[in-house]
């Protein structure tokens, strides 16, 4: 298992940041717990990256402070870098070495050498399916190898905090999966998961609690099944045995899509009504010969707050 934190897995607190007239964080308060699989989650430019990057250390941020596992990623920035890895959205490598010499590299800049570390690097090749890979260079991987090699690297310390920044970004589903088998492995094993992704479907099934930023600010911030009860409405499709011509007023109001003898309707929580609906498309003539209904998802959660703050 992974030692406990001294504190939060990450604490952020009054964080700002400009880039010359961009505003890039507004004033960010944010807690992850340790253990916690936690989504961070936002459209482009919501300043997600600038968030990592603080924390990371490749950003100073103009006000506030930030922490990981206790450790302030300024003033006690040794011990807050060794508590932390991150999968970069970027693939960035080195042509110049092979696989094990670019572990072997980044291990060096903790200072970590001897068996037990080579154990380690060596176990991490073969749980990303990379061992056949060890000697071979940088160049001659394709994308995904070169992700996972990525994801080596972030873990080559042993973090407890570990930030994978879009890591399914461009990669098949066959590597999709393999990655999240091994970041669920991770998580089970103690480590801080933060994932930012834009595939909201993967942060509805692997997170805990899930923050939404928009605007370098911080939208909404709960757990995954409080989002979801924050949804405004959900979906009716309704099949009629013949085309629907017409719709009374109240229902063409309700209209989402319309494909052929099916009407999809958009319904608001405890104000629209299911049968309502049923019954004025019967007063209007149209037999009804299937419905369905769908729950909102976290994606309309995330449209409905990220385009209500916009």
């Amino acid at each position: 298992m992974i030692p406990d934190c001294d504190g939060a897995a990450i604490t952020v607190a009054g964080l700002h940041k400009h880039f010359g007239r961009v505003y890039a964080l507004r004033g960010i308060d944010l807690e992850v717990r340790q253990g916690e699989f936690f989504g961070l989650l936002g459209p482009n430019g919501a300043g997600k990256s600038t968030l990592i990057n603080i924390l990371a250390g490749l950003t100073r941020a103009d006000a506030g402070r930030a922490a990981i596992c206790g450790y302030d990623v300024r003033a006690d920035y040794r011990q807050a870098r060794r508590a932390l890895g991150v999968v970069p959205q970027e693939v960035v490598f080195d042509p110049f070495f092979t696989v094990r010499e670019v572990l072997a590299l980044q291990a060096g800049y903790f200072g970590l050498k001897g068996a037990a570390n080579r154990a380690w690097r060596e176990e991490l090749l073969t749980t990303l399916m990379l061992a056949d890979k060890g000697d071979a260079n940088m160049r001659t991987l394709s994308g995904g190898m070169k992700r996972r090699v990525l994801i080596a690297q972030a873990l080559v310390h042993r973090p407890r905090v570990v930030i994978l920044d879009e890591p399914t970004a461009g990669v098949d589903v066959e590597l999709r999966a393999s990655l999240w088998a091994f970041v669920r492995r991770l998580h089970a094993e103690g480590h801080t998961i933060v994932l930012t992704t834009h595939y909201l479907e993967e942060a509805e099934v692997l997170c805990d609690r899930i923050a939404i930023m928009r605007d370098g600010r911080i939208a909404a911030l709960d757990s995954k099944e409080a989002l979801l009860r924050r949804a405004v409405h959900k979906t009716l499709s309704v099949t009629t045995r013949e085309p629907v011509a017409e719709l009374p007023a109240p229902l063409q109001a309700k209209l989402h899509r319309r494909t052929g003898n099916t009407l999809e309707f958009v319904l608001q929580q405890g104000t629209d009504s299911i049968p309502e609906v049923l019954e004025a498309l019967r007063l209007a003539g149209h037999v009804v010969i299937d419905i369905a209904t769908e729950q909102a998802s976290l994606e309309h959660v995330f449209l409905e707050l990220t385009q209500r703050t916009a």
